[in-house]
């Protein structure tokens, strides 16, 4: 029952990170979209804390937390794929001329000269890098952070005998 309650969570979750990975790409509201998301992950651990709290009132805060952590996972996949979708979409389109032109001339000769080719940042690498940030660390992060929302649900939604 855990295990369905983080998925149901994280598929409510899931759908508020692909709407806030859209938003941020607003220049304005991009800014705040990182910080909705982490309070995201805590809230989609919470979230599945409160389920399990209707299944099971006795519940423990490290059921909670399990089933936080997996709500955090699913909300931290979906909000990563569709970022890594929309920034292999603008390095396909010519973002990374667009990239390089902003790097002063002196940065790219320091790259140069340490043995760093600047293409690579928007070539298959900069594609890798994107994926490993938004597809690894972004989920692991959420896992945390809906673990930690889970395990404080207990105290949050706690039923008096």
């Amino acid at each position: 029952m855990t295990f369905q309650n983080g998925l149901k969570a994280g598929g409510i979750g899931a759908a508020i990170a692909v709407v806030l990975t859209l938003l941020g790409q607003i220049p304005l509201i991009g800014c705040c979209t990182f910080i909705l998301t982490l309070v995201l992950w805590v809230g989609v651990g919470v979230l599945a804390g409160y389920f399990n709290s209707k299944a099971n009132p006795m519940q423990t805060a490290g059921e909670a937390a399990q089933s936080g952590a997996v709500a955090g996972v699913i909300t931290g996949l979906a909000g990563g794929l569709v970022a890594t979708i929309i920034s292999a979409i603008q390095l396909a389109s010519g973002g990374t001329a667009q990239v390089l032109s902003q790097i002063p001339p002196e940065q790219l000769r320091q790259l140069r000269d340490v043995g760093v080719d600047p293409a690579i940042l928007g070539g298959v690498g900069g594609v890798a890098a994107i994926v490993g940030c938004c597809c690894i660390v972004g989920p692991l992060l959420a896992a945390a952070l809906g673990a930690g929302g889970g395990a404080l649900s207990p105290s949050f939604f706690k039923r008096n005998p």
